[in-house]
């Protein structure tokens, strides 16, 4: 691994004990520019962690708790008349920020859902006709809980797309967990946790990732999972160009953190769950989330990986 992304990865793990394979993923959706999709139950850590990356990287964090009474503009921001200075004045909402904690995003209207749809495919806003810029790097990490479904509005499939990837941090091990207790039992880690990579930092890795070598052959295999997607039997709406286009530049970031200047199968294999499973619809509904990763799988299983020497 690539010594910036050792000691970002590192400096996460002060605080967050045994998820490194899901705070790597993390690390390659912000490295390729993407937002990330936490589909967990309360109490895994999705707030410590994202607060965990934004004080890694000496960036501005913000949060929003998603409810159904949540305005658009309480997103975004909106202009106000200012008495005093007797004329119009902005308000910047809370996405005006580096890292953003989208909490339990699907408790929020359609309408509330969208005012995000500009911020995270175009990093603008654009209200009253003005367009304004959002700060670079802008990560949102959003979250939903599956056990609950009264009062949620399930998120579309056009939000859904503008997620890099879908993740879960899962239940820790015992052992992980009684490390956790013991690393909370005295001291708040969190607040004692200093930078150690900046905002630029990321945004040169990310313009470094995209010069990666990336074998024609590679591009086929992309391709023939992408053509597999469409053509699966269980499978109503495959994997889009969009989709493809996010897998590739998730196996170049991955690599590129893995510390090589160039991509093999593997490192497709390595992202190609979180980044596609939840751009399908399926067949059948039941058991949405597992069924797409398990889809995903067998479409892995079934395409062909090339053989080849996959250097320059």
């Amino acid at each position: 691994m690539r010594p910036l992304f050792d000691s970002i990865q590192k400096n996460i793990g002060k605080v967050i004990i045994g998820k490194d394979e899901t705070i790597k993923l993390i690390l390659t959706s912000l490295v390729s520019g993407g937002h990330v999709l936490l589909d967990d139950v309360p109490g895994t850590g999705k707030t410590v962690l994202s607060k965990s990356l934004a004080r890694s990287l000496n960036c501005d964090f913000s949060r929003i708790q998603f409810t159904p009474d949540l305005l658009p503009s309480d997103v975004t921001g909106l202009n106000f008349f200012h008495q005093k200075e007797n004329e119009f004045v902005f308000k910047k909402g809370p996405v005006f920020t580096n890292v953003l904690l989208a909490d339990e995003i699907n408790r929020a209207t359609p309408r509330t859902q969208s005012a995000l749809l500009e911020c995270m495919e175009e990093k603008q806003v654009t209200i009253d006709g003005e367009t304004r810029k959002l700060s670079a790097p802008f990560f949102v990490i959003a979250t939903e809980n599956p056990l609950e479904t009264t009062g949620t509005f399930p998120l579309p499939e056009a939000q859904l797309d503008r997620f890099f990837m879908k993740l879960s941090m899962g239940e820790p091990t015992k052992d992980e967990e009684v490390q956790i207790l013991q690393r909370f039992m005295k001291n708040e880690p969190l607040q004692d946790l200093q930078p150690v990579a900046s905002g630029e930092d990321i945004l040169q890795a990310g313009k470094a990732s995209r010069e990666l070598y990336v074998h024609p052959m590679l591009l086929g295999y992309i391709a023939d999972i992408a053509q597999e997607s469409r053509e699966h039997s269980n499978i109503l709406t495959g994997i889009s160009p969009r989709g493809s286009i996010a897998l590739l530049h998730a196996a170049q970031s991955y690599a590129y953190i893995e510390g090589r200047d160039y991509v093999v199968p593997e490192d497709i294999k390595a992202v190609a769950e979180p980044v596609l499973a939840h751009r399908l619809v399926l067949s059948r509904a039941a058991g949405q989330h597992a069924a797409e990763r398990e889809a995903i799988r067998r479409i892995l299983d079934t395409v062909t990986v090339p053989t080849e020497d996959w250097g320059k």
